[in-house]
C-alpha cells in the first residue's frame, strides 16, 4: 500500500485559498531575486484536509493506543496541559519583552524551578536546557567548571556505568572528558569495586542513571556516591527516569550533586517524534553559582497590595548560555500545569502506579519470557526475547507482531547489555484491562514463536504498511518529495 504524496495529488489551477490584496505599496525587486516559476501544490481545501487527515490516521499515537516504549515514557498527557500552553499570555509573548510585561511567565518559571528543587532536594534549578541530552551536557560543563575553579584541571575522567543512558558517555566526551565504562554486578547494580579502582586525583565524576536502563533502582547508589566524593569527584544523576521516584526518593539526599529532569517525559509533554523537549538541571548549593545564564529569581515577595516581582539574574561563575532565550517555555508551561494539577499526593500516586503497572506485566510474563535480572523493577523492565526452542525468532519479530494486536512495540535492543532486549514501560496512565491485553498478546506471540514462527517473520500483516527493509531505509534516505515530471503539461 503506497500513499500518494501531496505533490502527486496536485493539479494545476485548483485553488484552496485566496490571498487578500496587499495593503502596502508593492516594491520592485531586482530580477536576480525573482523566480521564474514557483511550483507550489495546487489543491482545494477539502483535498488538503482529507489528505493530511488520512495520513494522520495511519500513525499509532498515545491518544489512540497503548505505547509501552521503554525509556521514553510515552504516557497519555492531559489535554489541559496543552490548553494552558496555548493561553495568549504564554503563547503570544516574546522573550525580549521588558521583564515588567512578562511577570506572569517569569513567575511560572520561578515556581517550576521551586517545584523541581523540592521534588529532587536540590538548591537551585535552571530551566534553560532544551532536552535531556543538553541537560546532561550542561551538568558535565558545570562539573568541569567547578573543578577548574579550584585549580583541579587534571580531573578529566568520567565514570559511566554500562547500564546508563547512551547519551551519558556522549555528553561527557563532548565536554572533553575521558570515559571509563563501569560494568554492572550480578544484580544489575553498579560495580562499586570497579568504581573504587578508578577513584584517584584525575576523577572528575560519575554519571549514573537511576533507575538504570534495566529498570532497576541501583542498590549501590549511596556507596558509589561516597566513593566518588571521597576521591574529590562529583556525581551526575541522569534523572530521565524520575517518573518512578516522585515523592519517594530525592536524589540530592543520597549524594547526587547535579541532575537533569526530562519535563517531556516525567511531567507531561507528548514525547517522541522529534521534540520539543525540556531538560532542566538541578544542583547543590556549591554548584549554584555555575548555572547557565540567566535564571529566574524572585526580587521581592510582594504582599496583599503589591504582587511579587521576578527578574532574570546571572549566576556569579556561570558557564554561560546553553540555549537561546530561556529554554522551551511551552514545555515548561505544560509541566507546571501537570505539577499543580496533581500536587504532592498526585505525583506520588503517579510514580507508585507506574511502578505497580510495570511489575504487574513483568509478573504476568516472567514464566515465559526470561528476565535477566529478576527483581522488583521500577517503572519499566527488560526481558530477553529469545528461546532455545525458537532459534529463528528475534526481538524485532516480536515487536512487529505486536503491531498486529494494535500495540506499539516496546524499545528494541536497549540496553545493549541484554541480548535481544525488549524494554517495556507501561506508564501510570494505562488501565488494568490494557495491561492484561498486552500481556496476553506477548504470551500468544511466545507460543507462535515456538509453534508457528512464520507468523512472526511475516508480521505485521494488518497494518497500513508491512515490514519494511530497515537497512535499505537507512542507506537510501528519501528526504524530500518533488513534483511529477509531467506537472503542468497535462491534466489527469
Amino acid at each position: 500500500m503506497t500513499e500518494k504524496t501531496i505533490f502527486e495529488l496536485s493539479r494545476p489551477g485548483r485553488i484552496g485559498i485566496r490571498y487578500p490584496e496587499p495593503d502596502v505599496p508593492l516594491a520592485d525587486l531586482p530580477e536576480k531575486f525573482l523566480r521564474k516559476d514557483l511550483p507550489l501544490v495546487e489543491m482545494s481545501e477539502n483535498e488538503v484536509v482529507r489528505h493530511f487527515t488520512k495520513i494522520s490516521q495511519l500513525n499509532h499515537a498515545v491518544d489512540t493506543g497503548f505505547y509501552p516504549l521503554g525509556s521514553c515514557t510515552m504516557k497519555y498527557n492531559p489535554k489541559i496541559n496543552e490548553e494552558t500552553a496555548r493561553l495568549p499570555g504564554f503563547s503570544q509573548i516574546h522573550p525580549l519583552q521588558p521583564v515588567e510585561t512578562v511577570q506572569g511567565a517569569l513567575g511560572l518559571m520561578y515556581e517550576t524551578q521551586q517545584w523541581l528543587a523540592e521534588i529532587s532536594g536540590f538548591d537551585a534549578v535552571t530551566l534553560q536546557p532544551a532536552a535531556g541530552a543538553q541537560g546532561e551536557l550542561t551538568g558535565v560543563f558545570i562539573i568541569r567548571a567547578y573543578h577548574n575553579s579550584r585549580g583541579d584541571s587534571k580531573r578529566i575522567k568520567m565514570l559511566v556505568p554500562d547500564s546508563a543512558h547512551g547519551t551519558n558517555p556522549a555528553s561527557s566526551a563532548m565536554s572533553g572528558m575521558t570515559i571509563i565504562e563501569i560494568p554492572s554486578d550480578k544484580n544489575g547494580n553498579i560495580d562499586t569495586e570497579r568504581v573504587k579502582a578508578e577513584c584517584d586525583d584525575t576523577l572528575a565524576g560519575l554519571m549514573i542513571t537511576n533507575p538504570n536502563t534495566l529498570g532497576l533502582f541501583d542498590e549501590n547508589i549511596v556507596e558509589a556516591c561516597q566513593l566518588v566524593h571521597n576521591s574529590g569527584g562529583l556525581v551526575y544523576g541522569d534523572g530521565a527516569n524520575m517518573n518512578a521516584l516522585l515523592g519517594i526518593y530525592r536524589p540530592a539526599e543520597v549524594g547526587i550533586d547535579v541532575m537533569h529532569f526530562n519535563l517531556h517525559k516525567t511531567f507531561s509533554t507528548p514525547h517522541g517524534g522529534g521534540g520539543p523537549g525540556s531538560g532542566p538541571v538541578g544542583v547543590t548549593k556549591e554548584l549554584a553559582e555555575f548555572l547557565p545564564d540567566p535564571v529566574v529569581a524572585m526580587i521581592s515577595e510582594g504582599d496583599e497590595e503589591t504582587p511579587a516581582f521576578y527578574d532574570l539574574v546571572t549566576p556569579e561563575k556561570t558557564i554561560g548560555r546553553v540555549k537561546s532565550f530561556h529554554g522551551h517555555f511551552g514545555v515548561v508551561v505544560k509541566a507546571f500545569t501537570y505539577l499543580i494539577s496533581l500536587g504532592k499526593n498526585g505525583l506520588l500516586d503517579a510514580s507508585t502506579s507506574a511502578v505497580l503497572n510495570a511489575n504487574y506485566i513483568q509478573a504476568l510474563i516472567k514464566d515465559v519470557y526470561h528476565i535477566p535480572y529478576e527483581r522488583l523493577c521500577m517503572h519499566e523492565f527488560v526481558t530477553e526475547a529469545q528461546w532455545d526452542d525458537a532459534p529463528g525468532i528475534r526481538a524485532l519479530d516480536i515487536s512487529k507482531r505486536l503491531i498486529d494486536f494494535g500495540f506499539h512495540p516496546p524499545t528494541n535492543y536497549f540496553p545493549l547489555i541484554v541480548h535481544e532486549a525488549l524494554m517495556i514501560e507501561p506508564t501510570e496512565t494505562e488501565a488494568k484491562e490494557t495491561l492484561d491485553a498486552f500481556a496476553d498478546a506477548l504470551l500468544q506471540i511466545a507460543d507462535e514463536a515456538k509453534n508457528d514462527p512464520e507468523i512472526l517473520h511475516n508480521a505485521p500483516t494488518n497494518a497500513p504498511f508491512g515490514r519494511l527493509d530497515e537497512v535499505k531505509a537507512a542507506k537510501e534516505l528519501i528526504l524530500k518529495t518533488q513534483l511529477p515530471e509531467n506537472y503542468g503539461k497535462e491534466l489527469s
